[in-house]
């Protein structure tokens, strides 16, 4: 089977079928449909076109009329009930022969699901580029957590900053799950501040706080677990002098402090969301 490209800049030599691929996206998914069923009747030849964004009724209409005008086969997968009844009757009309790829689809998952479905074209490329993202932020946050590749900080959306056991690294990590570019830096009293990390937007820059207490809690557990010393790590005086470092740090920078004692990470990142989304309403986390 000989499956022909419709050539640009002149007319195409008149195949033996043209199908038009109409969709209210990028018609690619139709097109790969088509394309695998063709593949069946051999050595016949065939000419694609695809028409895809398709969403007014003047849209239906212009392509029901070049179809009509090259004696094409449509098959479309719009999702809107309206236009998908109107490209029935104006394919009735001019004589088209038309079949409908998503309307059965749509009305049989409709009734087993007893929901009406959205008829938002686009929906499925938004899917995919959302899980595209969340895989790149999640590779992000891998490679920048605790200070890993401080160079490249300043691509980060989100900087999480906080002590030794502050819940940097889960929280980075829940975010980055939903598509959040999300970077965390150790503050450690004893080591300076990055440069790159001091030339960051206060507003990207988010300190988490812990109470003494759990914090001692939290350390004394990963000693023994690590078989690491209880001193200085784990001793009271050492985490008072950590944690009111860190509190001092981020009053004098402007970073906004989150107190996660108590909290789970989601909660956390929640906090974190909401403050963000005040600032970028542009930007909507991906929950």
């Amino acid at each position: 089977m000989a499956i022909m490209e419709q050539p640009k800049g002149r007319p195409a030599a008149s195949p033996a079928l043209v199908i038009f691929v109409v969709s209210d996206a990028t018609g690619q998914t139709a097109e790969a449909m088509i394309r695998s069923a063709l593949v069946q009747f051999r050595d016949m030849p065939a000419q694609i076109v695809n028409r895809g964004n398709v969403r007014t009724p003047q849209m239906v209409r212009a392509v029901v009329r070049e179809a009509a005008e090259r004696g094409a086969l449509v098959i479309h997968t719009l999702v809107s009930t309206a236009l998908r009844q109107l490209m029935l009757e104006e394919a009735r009309k001019r004589g088209v022969d038309s079949m409908d790829l998503m309307g059965p689809v749509l009305e049989r998952l409709a009734t087993c699901l007893k929901l009406t479905p959205m008829e938002e074209p686009g929906l499925f490329r938004q899917l995919a580029e959302a899980r595209s993202r969340e895989i790149d932020a999640v590779e992000f946050a891998f490679h920048h957590d605790d200070g890993q590749r401080i160079e490249e900080i300043d691509r980060a959306e989100i900087v999480v900053v906080g002590v030794s056991r502050a819940m940097k690294t889960p929280t980075s990590l829940y975010l980055a799950y939903r598509g959040w570019f999300v970077a965390n830096v150790p503050l450690i009293p004893e080591i300076d501040l990055p440069d790159e990390l001091s030339a960051l937007p206060s507003e990207r820059v988010f300190c988490l706080d812990i109470s003494e207490d759990r914090l001692l809690e939290l350390r004394r557990a990963r000693a023994l677990s690590s078989k690491i010393p209880l001193e200085p790590y784990a001793s009271p005086d050492h985490v008072r002098g950590e944690l009111i470092y860190s509190q001092r740090l981020c009053r004098r920078r402007g970073w906004r402090m989150i107190d996660v004692t108590g909290k789970s990470v989601e909660e956390v990142c929640r906090e974190i969301i909401t403050i963000r989304a005040v600032e970028e309403p542009g930007r909507g986390p991906l929950w």
